[in-house]
């Protein structure tokens, strides 16, 4: 049966993932068994899909990302450069823990930046926006836009990655889309 997708001849491809219709591995990365990849996705240079990884449709995981046991990404999720998330939250080389990986899920259409740290358990709302370099230790409402150490709420974020200025009423509207945004007891909603 020939292969649907893409992957460069330096990538390790192990039998018994799924890898979806149009989706490219590029150079020496690592896909491992019972891993899925949904269609149309790029997982970049030397990036690590651990088993039981689950990515949607049209996720871009850019160079040297390490996705590990338990985590989950909805559609259209993009993963920053060396971004990484983790899967035991007290490890020690000489005890085994993998009996408790924590999951993370990511909601359709979030942004990590690039060098962010997600650690495990703490789960990513549908459009939200990791900046650069933060580190996630909590869960994140969708379409937050969060940056630091430990990562702090700073505003909203549009679904086309644009930050939202709400006026007295609690409208935004989207620079790009002119789609509009409804702030409702500390939670936004696309109207």
């Amino acid at each position: 049966m020939d292969k649907n997708y893409f992957a460069h001849e330096t990538s390790v491809v192990d039998d018994g993932c799924f890898i979806g219709e149009g989706s490219k591995i590029w150079h020496f990365s690592h896909i491992m068994p019972s891993s899925v990849i949904g269609r149309k996705c790029n997982i970049g240079q030397n990036v690590v899909v651990s088993p039981e990884v689950i990515l949607g449709d049209n996720v871009k995981v850019q160079n040297n990302v390490s996705l590990y046991t338990g985590v989950v990404c909805d559609d259209d999720v993009f993963l920053g450069p060396s971004c990484v998330f983790t899967n035991v939250t007290n490890p020690r080389s000489a005890i085994s823990r993998k009996n408790e990986y924590a999951k993370t899920h990511v909601g359709k259409g979030a942004t990590i930046g690039a060098n962010a740290t997600i650690v495990c358990g703490n789960n990513i709302g549908m459009y939200a926006f990791i900046g650069a370099g933060t580190v996630v230790t909590k869960e994140v409402k969708p379409y937050a836009l969060v940056v630091g150490n430990p990562a702090k709420q700073i505003g909203w974020m549009s679904e086309y990655g644009h930050r939202l200025d709400f006026n007295a009423d609690d409208i935004a509207v989207c620079p790009e889309s002119k789609e509009k945004y409804e702030l409702i007891g500390g939670d936004v909603f696309k109207i």
